[in-house]
């Protein structure tokens, strides 16, 4: 994701949310489940011998079925169908036993009888286990208490489960577990495995939004020369091949804008960045943006998208534009049109109208007197301690109590070196943060097309470093780059906010994760 604002001034949160346990404690648990773990594998191991004795091989192949949602939806009494999924509860009950069937789209009752199956079929039953996958093939009934229920007729093994699952599928108990051991998490939690259907969702209809709207989707390269498009510490890799070293790109903008150069007008990119940088709630080292231009169009053009695909993925993937977010519970509403307020605004209407004229010994003194503790070194090239003071203002007292979404505009050039200045003031820059539950969702840009402009501001901001500047972008520009307006999101922070969840990691299917 492009940053709107090309500096990191906090560091990051603890490696794992509230929620997780320490490291220490699930260590312990594991080695206190490992004995019975062992017992629990000996004795499926068992269980599985048995079977194919019986004739039943544990690991079985294609089986043609309906999905469990569809035979539930057009339920009709006595019909025949043939179902399969993972056994999440077995009652037995001598002559009829029950059994739970989940297969990802929903669960359903089986019903074993004496009367229905063969003597063997009916033998074999004993040794299934929680966990394993059968087939089953029966007619519907509904039983006197009123549950919908397969009576089996014939029973296959699909897969043996060696592994005890948690709990009698009542769910991981531990937070960290659940993102380790994902697989286990959805096989569990139909909450979790629905959240990780919505994000496929929302991804779908935001390809949809934007094809739809004459974008094109396409794809640029991940491996790079040089790291470009923000301020970020990339992962550094090496071609073997090219015996040359490469990093790992931190956003695709600087590629994205060769492409407006060479007449391709409106471009979109859905894919992976990745930044050496830390861990909290909301960042992942790899994370998945989608990032946006449009020639001929300007900041005004991006924020109109923000406003049309937000409302979209509401209308069409969660059915209601107000989002009940986080443990505090507050309410989001993304019917448009947002707020529009300028950063300036913004800090004086906090820290006072004479805030941008005080010297920086006054500041610090004010920003104390709110609240603000800095350890942050603020010292960053080519941007006065004044301005990165006032920034550690805005990020720390002023962008977190902005809940509804809002578009910040009008920030200090010095900060984003990729968009034009303002038309009447050249101090500012023609941009937008757009932020969401107090936390940035996206920028949004009037991308800077001069290319003696540009270079000078990413000389300005390399300092000493100008082995940094890509000197190909630049010359891509010389080429000339139409008026554009630009913008990127994060994928995951965005399903964040549009399913609830309050960390990354309950949105990203394989977080990374300290080892243990």
């Amino acid at each position: 994701m492009r940053l709107g604002v090309t500096i990191q001034m906090n560091a990051y949160d603890s490696p794992c949310s509230s929620r997780d346990t320490s490291s220490e404690a699930t260590i312990q648990r594991r080695q206190n489940m490992e004995q019975s773990i062992n017992e629990y594998r000996e004795q499926r191991l068992r269980s599985m011998d048995a079977l194919r004795e019986m004739g039943y091989e544990p690991y079985g192949r294609k089986y043609d079925h309906e999905d469990l949602a569809a035979v539930r939806e057009t339920f009709e009494e006595g019909r025949s169908v043939r179902v399969a999924g993972r056994l999440l509860m077995i009652r037995r009950m001598g002559k009829m036993n029950f059994c739970t069937l989940n297969d990802g789209t929903g669960r359903f009752q089986l019903i074993f009888k004496r009367d229905e199956l063969s003597e063997t079929a009916f033998a074999a039953f004993k040794h299934l286990n929680l966990g394993d996958i059968i087939g089953a093939e029966g007619a519907l009934f509904t039983t006197q208490k009123g549950e919908k229920s397969v009576v089996v007729k014939e029973w296959t093994m699909l897969s043996k489960a060696l592994e005890q699952p948690p709990e009698k599928f009542h769910g991981l108990a531990d937070q960290e577990e659940c993102y380790r051991r994902r697989y286990v998490d959805l096989m569990t939690n139909d909450e979790s495995r629905a959240r990780f259907f919505t994000r496929s969702r929302i991804i779908m209809e935001v390809r949809k939004f934007l094809w739809e709207r004459g974008f094109v989707e396409v794809e640029t390269p991940i491996l790079q020369d040089q790291a470009g498009g923000a301020a970020a510490k990339p992962f550094v890799s090496h071609y073997n091949a090219l015996d040359k070293d490469c990093v790992m790109r931190i956003a695709p903008e600087l590629y994205l804008k060769r492409l407006l150069v060479g007449g391709m007008n409106k471009v979109f990119e859905l894919g992976k960045d990745f930044r050496n940088e830390g861990i909290d709630r909301t960042h992942n080292p790899e994370f998945t943006v989608c990032e946006i231009y449009e020639a001929y169009g300007d900041r005004t053009s991006m924020e109109s998208i923000m406003e049309g695909l937000l409302p979209h993925l509401c209308d069409k993937v969660i059915g209601t534009r107000k989002i009940v977010y986080g443990e505090g519970g507050d309410v989001i509403d993304f019917t448009p049109p947002y707020r529009r307020v300028t950063y300036r605004e913004l800090v004086t209407g906090l820290m006072g109208d004479d805030w941008f004229g005080l010297d920086f010994a006054t500041q610090m003194a004010r920003a104390k007197a709110k609240g603000v503790e800095t350890n942050t070194n603020l010292e960053l090239d080519g941007v006065t301690t004044e301005l990165m003071l006032t920034h550690e203002v805005y990020d720390k007292l002023i962008e977190r109590t902005l809940m509804q979404p809002t578009f910040v505009t009008r920030l200090p050039h010095e900060f984003v070196p990729l968009a034009k200045t303002c038309t009447d003031d050249p101090s500012l820059v023609d941009v937008f943060e757009f932020v969401v539950a107090g936390r940035e969702l996206c920028p949004g840009y009037t991308e800077q097309n001069d290319p003696l402009a540009q270079r000078a501001a990413l000389e300005h901001q390399a300092g000493e470093d100008t082995e940094k500047i890509d000197e190909d972008f630049i010359s891509a520009l010389e080429c000339g780059m139409p008026p554009t307006g630009g913008l990127g999101f994060g994928v995951d922070r965005l399903v964040m906010f549009l399913t609830g969840c309050d960390s990354i990691r309950d949105v990203v299917l394989f977080p990374q994760m300290k080892r243990v």
